[in-house]
Order: C-alpha cells, then structure tokens, then sequence
C-alpha cells in the first residue's frame, strides 16, 4: 500500500475542471494514480472503480489500492508512455464512485489505561480532555480505505478532526499488536507488536490478521468499523 505523496520518476498532471490527478512511472512496468483532494471518502470509492477497470485487462498484471491512490503494475514495459498516460487518464475520467458492500466489524476498545501512552499527547494538541477524546474516537464511523504498511493493518478513515493527532517523530519501539492509534486524520488498530509511529489511546484484544485462516485479513477494503468502549480507564 502506497501512502500519499509517494516519490515518482516521471509525473504528470491533468486538469479536469477543478480536479487534477497526478499520474506518476514508478520503475518499468508500475505507475502511480494520485486522486485530487483531500483524504475524503469519494475520491477512495473512486480509486476502488479505476482498480476493477483496470484489473480487467490483459496487459495488467496486478492493482494495488492504497489511500486515495492506485498502483497499476502492467506484464511487461509498456513502449510507449504517452499511450499509457492517455489510458490512465481516461479511466480516470470514466471510473465512477462505488460503494463496495463490506461486512460491519465492531472493535471492543478498553480506552485509557496502560496501553494508551499517548493519550495525553492527543489531549493535548486537541485541547480536549480524555474523556472527550474517546469519545469522539468511538462514535465515529469508520471505512476501510486500505491495507498496508503490515499484514492485515486497515488504514480507517472517518476519524473526527478535533482527535486528528501528527504521528510521532520518534516512534514508540514496543507496541503491542491490538492498540488502537490515531494518526494524522486517520485510525487503526496495530497488527503487529513493534516499532509504531501512530498515537496509542487504547487497546482491542483482536487479531487483526492471521496467516493460517481461510480469509487472514480481518478487515479488507470497503468494510465498515465501530469501536465500542468496553472499559475506559481514566
């Protein structure tokens, strides 16, 4: 999963309207389709119709949704870039926003307490005591945008921007998997214990991702999320 803003050889900008999309080469065979605007619902629904369009055609080899962009890896080294370009271009212009139907996964949340190092940091930049804080965190509805980053880790998008909290400069080294985070506008829940530079505010006894099950992802693309508040510890 690619995140926004990702370095590019070649790029390309193109005006539609009010919108520009920015299509990029990423080596030989991958390129790189940005969606304009800010991370918002629409222009990921978006993304999720250009990847069925083009998982549909020969020459692609595979399609990898990230947040609000689209890694289009093609068979071979196309000859020609501007042919490309024009092809990515017009998809664009004809994909039309979907509504994937995602199954509905509710997260018990104990908010506060000892995973929840970073609860501080959020009041802080928010102006807002915990109390407020966490609840806003679990009476938003979430999406799943995109996987990414570890295996079965669900960028979530819905997050209220009063608890929008910068990632960390310096990341925590020893997470457990199960913390809910908040980073930047979005949240999440850790898949894997480790280095996490997102803000922890509680925890969720889950597995987010499991190599051995039939489907090891619990949470995929277009999938609808409520935290419920098991237990706050303040």
């Amino acid at each position: 999963m690619l995140s926004r803003g990702t370095a590019a050889r070649t790029a390309f900008l193109l005006a539609g309207q009010d919108e520009k999309v920015k299509i990029s080469t990423i080596g030989s065979r991958a390129w790189l389709i940005e969606a304009p605007g800010d991370f918002a619902l629409p222009a990921q629904r978006r993304i999720w119709a250009l990847a069925a369009a083009l998982g549909r055609r020969d020459e692609v080899e595979s399609v990898i949704p990230g947040v609000t962009n689209l890694l289009v890896l093609f068979r071979q080294t196309q000859p020609d870039s501007d042919l490309v370009y024009a092809l990515l271009h017009q998809l664009w212009e004809q994909a039309l926003a979907v509504s994937p139907v995602g199954k509905l996964i509710e997260i018990p949340v104990v908010y506060g307490g000892k995973q929840a190092i970073d609860l501080d940091t959020v009041c802080r930049h928010s102006g807002l005591p915990a109390a407020e804080v966490i609840r806003r965190h679990y009476q938003g509805d979430y999406t799943v945008f995109a996987l990414g980053s570890a295996p079965g880790f669900a960028y979530l998008h819905g997050l209220d921007r009063a608890i929008a909290t910068p990632r960390k400069r310096v990341p925590s080294l020893h997470m457990l998997k199960g913390t809910v985070t908040i980073g930047g506008a979005q949240t999440g829940v850790s898949a894997l214990n480790g280095p996490n530079g997102w803000n922890a505010i509680g925890f969720a006894d889950i597995t987010v991702f499991d190599a051995g099950a039939a489907e090891p992802a619990l949470m995929a693309p277009g999938d609808s999320v409520r935290f419920l508040p098991a237990r706050i510890e303040l």
